[in-house]
C-alpha cells in the first residue's frame, strides 16, 4: 500500500439529508455494480479541492425503506468511484435521558438486530471473516468530534447504536430491553452498512442525529413521523455544517489508517486460493481486489 493516500470522502446522507451544499464541479453519476443498483446516482464534486461523493441513502425523495436498501451496491458503488473514507449520517431515537432530540452522537459501537438484509460481500465460493470489534474509524471520529465542538453542536463522543429491522418503530417492551442492554440510540440503517464498509476496507464513521426519545420515555410515549420530521429538518442543517467543517480535517493527504481499516482483509480470507469460485472473485474485484490479486 502506498505511503501517501489522497482521500476521497464519501458522505451517506440519511433521513432528511438528500444533498450537500457547497460542492463545486458537481455531477450526478449512475454507477452500476455486480450487486445491483445503489440507492441513487452518486453526486460527485469538489469541496475546497477535496473530492467528495454524496449518496442519499434512501434515494432522493426518500423512496427506499431501510429493509429495501441495497447496502452491498451502495458500498461497492462508493468504492468503485474511489471513496476511501465514509461519513455516515442517520436519524435515530434516543434510549437515554441525557441524549435529547437535537443531540448528535458519534457512534463507536453497534448491536445488529436486523435480520432481512444481505450482510456480506463474501460467501459460498470465497469466505472471509473480518474483525468488527471496533467498527468505526477513530481518526474520522476525532475529526467529527472536533468539528462538532467548534460549531457548538450538542455532541457526545462514543455510544452504542442498536440497529433494528423496522420499518415500524419499537414496541415499549423492545425499547426497554434495549435500554437494559446499555444502548444509547436506536436506528434502522447503519447495519450492515458498517460491516460492508469494513469488508471493502473503507474507513467508516457514524454520526447519529437524535430526533426523538423512542417510546420508552413517559413524556414521549408515541413516536410520530410528524414529530420526527420537525427535528429532522433542524438536524439536517446542522449535519451539513458539520460535514463542511470536517471535510478539510479529513481530506488532506495521509498515510495508511492507524486503526487498520484500510487493511481489514489482510488476514480475513479463509477459502484456499485454488478453491475460490472465479465468478465470485469477479464480483469481488472492486471491494477486495487488493487481496485477491
Amino acid at each position: 500500500m502506498s505511503d501517501s493516500i489522497t482521500p476521497v470522502i464519501g458522505i451517506i446522507g440519511g433521513s432528511g439529508l438528500y444533498n450537500i451544499e457547497g460542492l463545486t464541479e458537481t455531477r450526478w453519476e449512475k454507477v452500476e455494480t455486480p450487486w445491483g443498483a445503489p440507492s441513487d446516482e452518486l453526486l460527485i464534486g469538489q469541496f475546497g479541492g477535496i473530492k467528495t461523493v454524496f449518496l442519499p441513502r434512501h434515494g432522493r425523495g426518500h423512496k427506499i425503506s431501510p429493509s429495501g436498501l441495497n447496502y452491498r451496491a451502495n458500498i461497492d458503488a462508493l468504492k468503485r468511484v474511489g471513496v476511501t473514507d465514509i461519513i455516515s449520517l442517520s436519524a435515530v431515537g434516543s434510549l437515554k435521558e441525557e441524549l435529547p432530540p437535537g443531540h448528535f452522537v458519534i457512534v463507536d459501537q453497534f448491536i445488529d438486530r436486523s435480520f432481512a438484509r444481505e450482510k456480506s460481500f463474501f460467501g459460498t465460493g470465497c469466505v472471509a471473516h473480518v474483525s468488527m470489534a471496533h467498527p468505526t474509524c477513530p481518526r474520522l471520529g476525532d475529526a467529527l468530534e472536533t468539528s462538532a465542538r467548534e460549531l457548538g453542536l450538542p455532541v457526545t463522543r462514543g455510544g452504542t447504536y442498536l440497529v433494528m429491522e423496522g420499518p415500524q418503530f419499537s414496541t415499549l417492551a423492545e425499547s426497554n430491553l434495549y435500554r437494559s442492554w446499555g444502548c444509547d440510540v436506536i436506528g434502522m440503517t447503519n447495519m450492515p452498512e458498517a460491516k460492508l464498509a469494513r469488508e471493502a476496507e473503507i474507513c467508516y464513521a457514524s454520526v447519529a442525529m437524535v430526533t426523538d426519545y423512542d417510546c420508552w420515555h413517559e413524556d414521549h410515549d408515541a413516536v410520530t413521523v410528524d414529530a420526527v420530521i420537525k427535528v429532522l429538518l433542524g438536524n439536517a442543517d446542522k449535519a451539513r455544517n458539520l460535514v463542511k467543517t470536517a471535510l478539510p480535517k479529513v481530506g488532506g493527504a495521509r498515510g495508511p489508517c492507524p486503526a487498520g481499516c484500510d487493511r481489514a482483509l489482510e488476514y480475513a480470507l479463509i477459502t484456499a486460493p485454488e478453491a475460490r469460485d472465479p465468478a465470485v472473485l469477479t464480483k469481488l474485484q472492486v471491494v477486495a481486489g487488493r487481496v485477491l490479486g
